[in-house]
């Protein structure tokens, strides 16, 4: 302002105060109440204000001083302030009614359910005891209007205004839930989702777009599954956003440029981390998802977790619970064909324990008394029995081994056509492992099985009546022809024959003895 001109002189920071200071009572120096509704009085007469622009030279402005009347501050801890606060929250709003919509619903172990209730403008945690949460009649899930009977209070440890809830009430599916689950009719009817149009994902892909933020942390999963299930894969990531407004637009813009460069990818992957219904709102896009179904590159959704679902998902041609499991799906053919390998040599472990089984059946049905009394027949016949089984085992077993030779080398020939050429040796390495292992196995098989047929033979001759009379006994005979047991069924003068282990004597009875 020029110098020489009366005007009024600007406002200055003592003078802001001055006006602004409530009135100080000697009678009463502490602060008053924090929630105090009285207006603030004038400031007294005795509080001054000496300003320079009333000094002799009124060409310099300078601020003013203002000398208020000393006062006794009251300094309050955080932790006070906290509870002063709290006590008067929930001294004014003891029983309130508030309506909006669920969302980020979290049912705690305890038996508590914390969520937030949220209308267009603001949000507001919510807490649902466990007494409380027993008497509910409905299941509180995102999207749900409901309305809620409680108190107002603040959480002390972080200082958040919440609303302790006392009854709550459905009021029917949020703004959010009902347009999705409106959206999710409507392209239904038109066929978006039906199994017959989406297509099965290529084996073994060379390339995989990958539309996701370049920053987040589900790039960095799915370049650590592949790198580890499948190390020649190659990533190409379109960088788009996962949330906000704009989030639809660009994972549209992901789909169309892959889909103008097919010769750079095989599929495509949209994935995204997992959070409440509003962060994945921008895949319930109608756009988006038409996008998706129109798309010429297979597409696999991979949003939020396993609890997680969007239209997205449901147009894409196929749905991964995780951004990890996706990448495990897209790399699942290239472990099918070890775990192919590893099923039939577990086939042909299994088929010759069962044969061994059955041959332990049949010998256990020899039973002691017909050996005795058809030694000779059976147990020629026996060993040619077990001679036969030997030599069919021996057949089979190298059929068999044969056989999956032959399966080893259509799928080595399959894979050679298919894979490149380092996965083909890797194969191959593999396959030599296998075939060395079935060798051993049958080998040892086979020793084991002839050494168990050689001990069975053993025993069935130590139990022959011949072996016994080669040992010096004999079998005594009556005149009748029948098996003398004791001595007390002969009788004295009685003529007896002995069968020996070469011939038969004939003899009489001179004495008895019975011990």
């Amino acid at each position: 302002m020029p110098a020489g001109e009366n005007s009024t002189p600007p406002d200055t920071l003592a003078s802001l105060r001055r006006k602004s200071r409530p009135k100080v009572e000697k009678s009463r120096p502490t602060q008053p109440d924090l929630f105090s509704t009285h207006e603030p009085a004038p400031a007294p007469e005795s509080t001054k204000s000496v300003s320079l622009s009333e000094a002799k030279n009124p060409r310099i402005p300078a601020p003013a001083i203002a000398v208020p009347i000393e006062q006794e501050r009251r300094i309050y801890s955080v932790r006070a302030l906290v509870a002063d606060i709290r006590q008067h929250t929930e001294s004014a709003y003891s029983n309130v009614w508030v309506e909006g919509e669920i969302s980020n619903c979290r049912p705690a172990a305890s038996g508590h359910i914390y969520f937030t209730l949220k209308d267009g403008e603001a949000q507001l945690p919510i807490v649902l005891f466990r007494r409380q949460a027993q008497l509910l009649r409905f299941r509180p899930q995102d999207g749900l209007a409901v309305l809620v009977r409680g108190r107002i209070s603040v959480y002390e440890s972080r200082g958040q205004l919440q609303l302790i809830a006392e009854t709550m009430e459905p009021r029917g599916a949020g703004a959010l839930q009902l347009a999705f689950e409106q959206l999710k009719r409507r392209l239904a009817d038109e066929g978006l989702f039906d199994a017959d149009r989406k297509r099965s994902l290529p084996p073994f892909p060379h390339c995989i777009g990958v539309v996701t933020s370049p920053t987040g942390a589900v790039i960095r999963d799915i370049v650590t599954v592949v790198r580890r299930r499948h190390a020649r894969l190659n990533l190409l990531i379109y960088p788009a956003l996962m949330q906000g407004a704009n989030s639809p637009q660009t994972v549209i813009d992901g789909i169309a440029w892959f889909n103008a460069h097919p010769d750079r990818v095989d599929l495509i992957v949209i994935a995204r981390g997992g959070g409440s219904i509003e962060d994945l709102a921008g895949f319930n896009d109608e756009s988006l998802a038409r996008a998706i179904a129109a798309s010429e590159l297979p597409i696999v959704s991979a949003i939020g977790h396993e609890t997680d679902f969007t239209i997205a998902d449901f147009v894409a041609d196929l749905r991964a619970p995780t951004p990890s499991a996706a990448a495990e799906l897209i790399t699942a053919a290239q472990h099918r064909i070890e775990d192919r390998v590893q099923s039939l040599t577990t086939r042909l472990q299994r088929a010759i324990s069962y044969s061994l089984m059955q041959s332990r059946q049949r010998y256990a049905r020899l039973s002691a008394d017909s050996v005795l009394i058809r030694l000779r027949d059976n147990l020629y016949r026996r060993e040619q029995h077990l001679d036969d089984l030997a030599y069919r085992a021996d057949s089979a077993l190298h059929r068999r081994f044969r056989s999956h030779v032959a399966r080893l080398a259509g799928l080595t020939a399959r894979l050679q056509q298919q894979a490149p050429t380092a996965r083909l040796a890797l194969a191959d390495r593999r396959l030599d492992r296998a075939r060395e292992a079935l060798i051993r196995t049958g080998s040892h098989l086979l020793d084991t099985r002839r050494t168990r047929l050689a001990s069975a033979a053993t025993r069935l001759h130590a139990l022959s009546p011949l072996a016994v009379l080669n040992r010096g006994y004999a079998l005594i005979y009556s005149e009748q022809g029948s098996l003398l047991h004791n001595a007390a069924e002969a009788r004295p003068g009685q003529r007896i024959s002995a069968r020996l282990a070469t011939g038969t004597l004939t003899a009489t009875v001179l004495e008895i003895e019975s011990k």
